[in-house]
């Protein structure tokens, strides 16, 4: 498996996120927070509800010589995305193996082959945000496009360029001084009123509303912000009704509401939740499975988690089990359009609200 990682971030990030045909999952750099993948979901086979029928696949075969691994897709929205083919038989990208970009516009019924600015490096990735095309060729640096892949501009050093920084959001962690920082075009500015949140390692903002959080000791923090971030105000977050949390974040559901996500500290319990609602309530999810990946949130109060059970739902104060077409090697993320995707090694699934009706794009080679 390819190393996934962002040289430029200290710690590590969640599966946020990011579509990914391919070996699941590289980290992604984060919308605003570093964490880190949640660990594997155990394997262990259960009995999922029937699954329904996927209404439609888009299987395609593109140009890539038989040889290459499953590719590295990111969708940005249900029909934008990207595929970089990244290795053969385990091995970096070489004369023998440069790595191999494609792009769709419709949703992977049809992908056309982009111009790889460097193909051969020891270490490939991919990244995107609406807008934002970035490529890391590991030692040579970084390539940005914003018109979809015609051009790219490079930049070297330790930290991303500043297209993908700026898609990240106003209030941004400042990894190199801790606490939060506004981007300003150029770089983040370390605000002078910091929030006093122990392992502070996350924020986020939404209707008005800014948090910062993190954890400690195995205890939830949050502090909140209505002038953006020029004063603070502590929150209190109660305990987890059962075992730690590690790393705490926070994060918008597709409707705004903002939520607290504990991550085990053994990253495959499954997590602790709160919704703020002028404070931060728990979230119960009874008859939930006892490990899970990170929730995708789906808006209107509901989250939805893999297990060895297959996909599941929590609402209501209750777990249930959905009859999705997602295996426990399926990962799941909420797009910014709000599609709901499902990555696995060999495919990746996208679904609309209210998730009903499922796609599978499938790449082949030649």
């Amino acid at each position: 498996m390819i190393e996934r990682r962002l040289p430029w971030l200290a710690v590590l990030l969640p599966l946020l996120t990011a579509c990914s045909v391919g070996d699941i999952r590289r980290d992604p750099p984060a919308r605003t927070v570093p964490a880190g993948p949640s660990a594997a979901v155990s394997q262990t086979p259960g009995p999922p509800p029937t699954a329904v029928a996927v209404a439609e696949t888009r299987r395609v075969q593109v140009a890539v010589p038989k040889g290459y691994d499953h590719p590295y897709v990111e969708f940005v929205d249900a029909s934008h995305g990207y595929a970089l083919f990244a290795s053969c038989g385990d091995r970096p990208p070489g004369g023998d193996c440069p790595a191999l970009l494609y792009a769709t516009t419709d949703g992977g019924r049809s992908w056309r082959k982009l111009r790889h600015p460097r193909p051969v490096a020891d270490n490939q990735q991919v990244y995107v945000a609406t807008g934002v095309l970035t490529l890391l060729s590991e030692p040579y640096g970084w390539w940005t496009s914003t018109d979809g892949g015609r051009t790219f501009r490079h930049t070297a050093g330790e930290a991303g360029p500043a297209e993908w920084r700026a898609a990240q959001g106003r209030f941004q962690i400042v990894e190199t001084e801790g606490g939060v920082g506004r981007w300003d075009g150029d770089g983040l500015d370390r605000l002078p009123a910091q929030p006093r949140v122990r392992g502070l390692n996350t924020v986020d903002e939404s209707r008005g509303l800014l948090v910062a959080a993190g954890a400690a000791g195995g205890l939830p923090y949050a502090a909140v912000s209505t002038d953006e971030g020029r004063s603070w105000r502590a929150t209190p977050v109660p305990a987890p009704a059962s075992g730690d949390v590690g790393i705490t974040r926070v994060e918008a559901a597709p409707d705004g509401e903002l939520w607290l996500i504990g991550e085990r500290p053994d990253r495959t319990g499954f997590p602790a939740l709160w919704r703020w609602a002028g404070s931060w309530q728990p979230v119960r999810a009874e008859g939930h499975p006892e490990r899970a990946s990170l929730p995708a949130l789906l808006g209107g109060g509901r989250a939805a988690v893999v297990s060895s059970r297959g996909a599941g739902v929590v609402a209501g104060g209750r777990y249930t089990d959905v009859p999705w077409p997602v295996s426990p090697e399926h990962y799941l993320r909420v797009l910014d359009d709000g599609t709901l995707t499902a990555a696995a090694p060999h495919e990746l699934l996208l679904a609309r609200p209210p998730f009903t009706t499922w796609t599978r794009v499938v790449l082949e080679t030649a």
